[in-house]
């Protein structure tokens, strides 16, 4: 899996942490499902862009804070 969807489920993970939020109630927030939420958080899932900007809201944070570095962290799979 690309190490890019690696790097922006660990910026979902640590910001869902920091609100204090549980995988359900940010899936709630986003009306996306919890199981999509922990796949995204693993980095298994490659959101399209109204996804990002539907979980980027639902962090309270902008996309572009989000995605911030993501070309840095690698494109290459493991």
């Amino acid at each position: 899996m690309p190490k890019s969807l690696i790097f922006l489920g660990l910026k979902v993970k640590n910001q869902r942490n920091s609100l204090g939020l549980s995988q359900e109630e940010l899936a709630e927030r986003t009306s996306l499902d919890r199981t999509y939420i922990s796949l995204l958080e693993r980095g298994k899932r490659n959101p399209s862009l109204l996804t990002l900007m539907k979980v980027a809201e639902g962090l309270e944070i902008s996309v572009s804070i989000l995605t911030k570095d993501i070309e840095n962290s690698g494109s290459s799979s493991d």
